[in-house]
């Protein structure tokens, strides 16, 4: 072992026993959580399981009275999922590629990221996947789009679809059932690429909006807030007259949306920031207002404030506190609304799929979960609806929790898995 990567070892070990001594005893969720007091962190915790992939025949754990199986297989790092209206499944590869380190922590945190299967070389495209003999299980496999700039988001509207690349968007004239887009696309609106850099995309009820979340360049504004100018905030892209705006900010990193049915309502997930303990502040669920700021870098949760950055005192004072809390570092990203009968024993609610923690001692995440709404709202815990993504050790990962998407049949789930490369699909046993 070279001296670097000793030191690459010798400060991820640091960090994860420097945590393990303050790690609380369960995690803040819920619509009123105990958030631990912060502890700021002088080397940030840094642990992560190694990428295993799973093993012939082994499959997530699915809730009693579900099933699951591997709808498409073979993939280059799944992210997102869109289902077409007649049924095809469309996933974007693509992950994050290293830059130059900067210095040691840098170093090790992309040793780490690679190791878990959380960095690579990205495939770059999306693929169409039909399953023509509804099985279950796709046949067909054709190449979508590629040489795209790390696809993420998709949407469908009227004869036009809209990819969500990392440095924007861009849409590409669509035929009815074509299994591949022609032309190089059409770029709409212009994105900061680098920091966190997916990019989902979702069509508003009306089918006259695509909102699209753009996550911060950095932690906590590191390198100051013009830096992170049209970022941490979801956009709104108007189809009709191609403008586009800030619509919600203060949100560090909001992948996932989703609308709530019966109050029209944008709902979101988001990443909250590292340093600060296991456990605080907790990533979360919440609907978002037109104009609504959400507190990063300045506060989080109830305007609770982060002392290690420069204040403005009249943000945090508008600040709004996020609707549900998900766990510290669950790193929740999938977000789909689930209708009432599409799973056996679970009602109307959002699935979300946790990709898991990198940056807490006791890992968290590494879920499929199933948050209950009633009139609007959550109204209960969290349940798993898959689970035994992680080894009991926590040394390996079988498979991370992605996107999440209701299945053609509107009686399944279908769920990226990132490190297994495969579209999970779970429906009732």
């Amino acid at each position: 072992m070279d001296i670097m990567a000793r030191a690459t070892a010798l400060v991820g070990g640091t960090m994860v026993m420097l945590r393990r001594m303050q790690a609380p005893g369960q995690q803040a969720v819920g619509l009123a959580p105990q958030i631990p007091d912060a502890r700021a962190q002088t080397l940030m915790t840094l642990k992560m399981p190694t990428a295993q992939g799973w093993a012939k025949d082994q499959r997530p754990t699915a809730a009693p009275g579900l099933t699951v199986n591997a709808f498409a297989s073979e993939l280059k790092h799944p992210r997102w999922i869109e289902v077409l209206p007649k049924g095809d499944v469309l996933v974007a590869e693509a992950q994050p590629e290293a830059s130059p380190p900067k210095n040691l922590l840098d170093r090790a945190t992309q040793a780490t990221m690679k190791r878990a299967g959380a960095m690579g070389v990205s495939a770059n495209r999306i693929t169409l996947w039909r399953d023509a003999d509804g099985d279950g299980v796709a046949e067909e496999r054709h190449v979508f789009v590629e040489g795209q700039r790390q696809p993420f988001g998709m949407a469908l509207v009227d004869g036009t679809f809209y990819v969500g690349n990392t440095d924007g968007i861009v849409a590409f004239d669509y035929t009815d059932g074509a299994t591949r887009l022609e032309g190089p696309g059409r770029k709409l609106v212009d994105f900061k690429p680098g920091g966190h850099w997916t990019r989902s995309l979702i069509v508003s009820p009306d089918r006259t909006k695509i909102y699209a979340g753009v996550g911060s360049l950095s932690n906590i504004a590191d390198d100051g807030m013009e830096a992170e100018e049209g970022r941490a905030c979801i956009w709104e892209l108007d189809i009709a007259t191609g403008q586009s705006r800030v619509f919600a900010s203060g949100l560090r990193n909001a992948v996932g949306t989703a609308f709530e049915p019966s109050t029209g309502a944008l709902w979101t997930v988001v990443n909250e920031r590292d340093g600060l303990g296991d456990e605080t502040p907790p990533d979360y669920l919440t609907s978002v207002q037109d104009g609504g700021f959400y507190g990063w870098p300045f506060c989080y949760w109830d305007r609770i404030v982060d002392d290690r950055v420069p204040q403005d005192a009249a943000l945090v004072a508008r600040a709004i506190t996020p609707d549900y809390a998900l766990g510290g570092h669950t790193a929740s990203l999938g977000l789909c609304w689930v209708p009432e009968g599409t799973l056996p024993g679970f009602g109307a609610g959002m699935a979300i799929g946790q990709h898991g923690s990198w940056n807490r001692s006791t890992l968290s995440g590494y879920r499929l979960i199933h948050v209950p709404f009633t009139d609007g709202k959550p109204s209960g815990p969290p349940r798993d609806i898959l689970s035994g993504f992680l080894a009991p050790d926590e040394k390996v990962s079988y498979g991370r929790p992605v996107g999440v998407a209701v299945g053609p049949d509107g009686k399944s789930l279908l769920m990226a898995d990132d490190v297994g490369d495969i579209v999970w699909r779970v429906t009732g046993a």
